[in-house]
């Protein structure tokens, strides 16, 4: 009898920024290893999430540069954007960008298999098998189904699941892809809708929001919390509430959108105030709001892809629809989950826990994920960063806090690039100095975010943070005037 080829050290089911890189650093760290895609390499983040969106939000963002080139002193003729050659270049970069990964795993030296994975029952090996044993340490089979239809088994001694997730809709609204859509219907249609509803304002809204107002759309956001970007600290959202009502895009918070009915050319939406506490729910029916828009795009969150992958047969269990893991990111025996499928959702998150436990079964030294001090990035027109926990979650905890403020429009190089929307918000520990949470809101802060980062997570505090030269004139200036505020010493407010 033959002896079946022995099992890949690793095999990553994903590959996405979690599964493409944990699958690199392994193969670094010199173990077999495949990784397992249905589509795309890179997955939804590489595909239709961040940078595809990104590339249409630059777009977005030279668009209304040359709309306000007046402004600049310069005179341009008739400026007007062409949606799909928009809608293409965003397409390029992101085929552009997966193809890069391939590169990567071939470099690497890294298998990639293409088709859907799904774990089969734990097999018993036979009796004097050289790798195989009858115990729980056998290999893991993984059935394999191309999109042809043909099927492949492959052995896999650890396993990691990078699935991912997948956009999700609420009771009674369903997706039509033609008139109620998802994002990654947003990101191909074939022509710039006149008038469009977004549902949901965490950050998957309002950068759609952002992009379409931008290219002329009428654009209405319907968020069942009291604020935009409720996730954010509180005066984050009233700055973007006051920025995108400048722009013109219309806020309905506190409302549940409860009915939508597509037609042929635009969707009829009910919208209904949320009841005020101890209030009938009567109420809210007798005031609500009817919308008509071309397109619905509804972006309320995401569920787990765990669906068909032979979670139940090896004893994985959910919590809230998303795998549960321990510390070590462990869902059972040599069986791992990282990233979105196991509801963390960001992508450099996903990323930092493949290294992780890729070096966990390499047996290195594996640094742990702070969770304390993810940066979170919304890249909306102004951009979003922040870092640690929000002024209202550190007093609740009793935190000893000293908080200043820095607005761009203070700031000498705001006013010459000609953006002076928003501000730098720290927060320092009132006794050890330590940074307890950052927040920011205007331009370049997605990059500020990175000093803000490295101050939570080595030993910079308020005091070193003056002490170090920041360049004149720069952006990042607004971090040392924020921190001046915070300790009462203030020079250029």
């Amino acid at each position: 009898m033959t002896e079946p080829a022995p099992p890949y050290d690793l095999v990553v089911i994903g590959s996405g920024p979690g599964g493409y890189v944990a699958a690199i650093r392994a193969a670094q760290l010199g173990l077999k290893t495949a990784c397992i895609e249905r589509e795309s390499l890179g997955g939804i983040c590489l595909n239709w999430g961040c940078i595809p969106t990104k590339a249409l939000l630059r777009t977005a963002e030279v668009l209304e540069t040359f709309l306000h080139a007046k402004d600049f002193g310069i005179t341009v003729g008739d400026v007007k954007p062409d949606f799909a050659a928009i809608i293409a270049r965003s397409r390029g970069i992101a085929e552009k960008t997966s193809k890069g990964i391939g590169f990567l795993f071939k470099k690497n030296k890294i298998d990639s298999i293409a088709g859907t994975a799904k774990l089969l029952p734990r097999a018993r090996g036979a009796a004097g098998s050289s790798w195989r044993t009858a115990a729980a340490g056998a290999p893991h089979q993984i059935s394999v189904t191309a999109s042809d239809g043909g099927n492949r088994t492959v052995l896999a001694k650890h396993v990691i699941l990078a699935t991912g997730a997948r956009a999700r809709s609420l009771p009674g609204i369903v997706l039509d892809d033609h008139r109620i859509i998802e994002y990654r219907r947003a990101m191909t249609l074939p022509a710039r809708p006149k008038s469009m509803v977004v549902l949901g304002a965490g950050a998957i809204g309002v950068e759609f929001a952002s992009f379409y107002r931008a290219l002329g759309s009428e654009v209405t956001i319907v968020e069942f919390m009291p604020r935009i970007v409720p996730n954010e600290d509180p005066d984050i959202s009233k700055e973007l509430a006051r920025a995108f009502d400048k722009r013109g895009i219309k806020l309905l918070v506190d409302c549940k959108l409860t009915s939508a009915k597509p037609g042929a050319d635009k969707v009829v939406m009910t919208v209904e105030p949320k009841p005020a506490p101890g209030a009938p729910s009567r109420d809210a029916a007798e005031s609500a709001i009817t919308l008509e828009a071309e397109i619905l795009l509804v972006a309320v969150g995401v569920a787990a892809n765990t669906e068909n992958l032979g979670l139940a047969d090896h004893g994985i269990q959910l919590d809230r629809g998303y795998i549960k893991v321990d510390q070590d990111n462990r869902c059972g025996d040599n069986l791992w989950a990282i990233g979105d499928v196991i509801g963390r959702g960001l992508a450099h998150v996903a990323s930092s826990e493949g290294v992780f436990v890729a070096e966990l079964i390499a047996g290195v030294h594996a640094e742990r994920v702070r969770y304390d001090a993810i940066p979170a990035c919304t890249y909306c027109s102004p951009e979003i960063a922040s870092v640690g926990l929000t002024e209202d979650k550190a007093r609740a905890q009793n935190v000893p806090i000293k908080v200043g403020k820095f607005p761009f429009s203070a700031l000498a190089k705001a006013r010459a690039a000609g953006d002076t929307t928003g501000f730098v918000k720290v927060i320092w520990h009132a006794e050890t100095g330590a940074l307890v949470g950052a927040h920011l809101i205007g331009p370049a802060v997605t990059d500020l975010i990175a000093e803000l980062t490295l101050a939570k997570t080595t030993e910079v505090n308020a005091e070193s943070l003056l002490a170090t030269i920041h360049a004149h004139p720069t952006f990042a200036e607004t971090i040392k005037g924020a921190t001046e505020a915070a300790l009462g010493a203030a020079i250029d407010l």
